[in-house]
């Protein structure tokens, strides 16, 4: 019982102290980063090509295996047998998590027809959404169910005051930094945290799937001169992206509880 009372003791130290930390590192950017207001430059994309009536047609089209994915990891997290989930904290997070991806499939549709700040939000928000759902999950398997639901909780709050403050103050730097978090927090976490499932290397393989979206994107119009004009960085973004819930799908089908050691048992004893 001491050693329970302990180690419950110490998560919650290292918990506050990577929070504390990345309180401290947000101070820091905010701090020593110049405001990065909207640009029309940020809503000119490489391929602006329209088909069949549709105004950028494959940046538009490609938001379409969000949709899909979204759906069904919804319905399957709901119906309770076919993903191994084993805490009710843990449903709540992955649930919201795949209905902001489902909803991410409407939302960049929407904002791709007709690029510009007053569209910009209904693609950012159900990207914050997943975010924060996604991180609350991995924070309910690596810490607990209670801080996990803390987490997702005061994320979501935190995701609708960025968005705010984006729109008053005409700044992302908030935006930008919401979508570094889970990038470094996950794999920093993975190495302090033990997991309770097996398969959790797919935490990384999906953190290092965003990033190389994040290239994609950034990389736009490069890409999109490299293979002859066919497909851009952004739509290979969007697919891309889409891999991300379809690697952390395979890993709550096929993930099992992590049996106790034989020295903790002797511990608890």
């Amino acid at each position: 019982m001491a050693w329970m009372v302990t180690q419950q003791l110490a998560i919650r130290g290292k918990t506050g102290r990577i929070w504390g930390g990345a309180f401290l590192c947000w101070v820091l950017l905010m701090l020593v980063t110049p405001k990065i207001s909207h640009s029309p430059n940020h809503h000119h994309y490489a391929d602006m090509r329209n088909f069949l009536g549709v105004p950028n047609t494959l940046n538009v089209i490609t938001n379409f295996p969000f949709l899909v994915v979204g759906v069904l990891g919804f319905v399957l997290c709901i119906q309770g047998d076919f993903f191994n989930i084993s805490l009710p904290g843990e449903v709540w997070g992955w649930a919201l998590f795949y209905a902001g991806i489902a909803a991410l499939a409407f939302g960049s549709a929407y904002y791709h027809l007709k690029p510009d700040d007053s569209r910009v939000t209904w693609d950012t928000l159900p990207t914050m959404i997943a975010f924060s759902s996604v991180f609350s999950s991995f924070i309910v398997e690596r810490v607990g169910e209670k801080i996990g639901l803390s987490c997702l909780f005061a994320l979501l709050f935190i995701a609708f005051l960025t968005i705010a403050y984006e729109r008053t103050c005409n700044d992302i730097r908030l935006y930008m930094m919401f979508q570094l978090i889970p990038c470094i927090a996950i794999p920093g976490m993975t190495f302090v945290f033990p997991p309770k499932y097996t398969h959790s290397r797919y935490w990384l393989w999906a953190a290092g799937v965003y990033l190389l979206s994040k290239f994609e994107a950034f990389a736009d119009m490069k890409i999109y001169h490299a293979n002859h004009y066919t497909i851009s960085g952004h739509s290979l973004e969007h697919l891309c992206l889409v891999i991300v819930p379809v690697m952390l799908s395979i890993m709550l089908m096929h993930r099992n509880k992590k049996l106790p050691r034989i020295g903790t048992f002797k511990e608890c004893s």
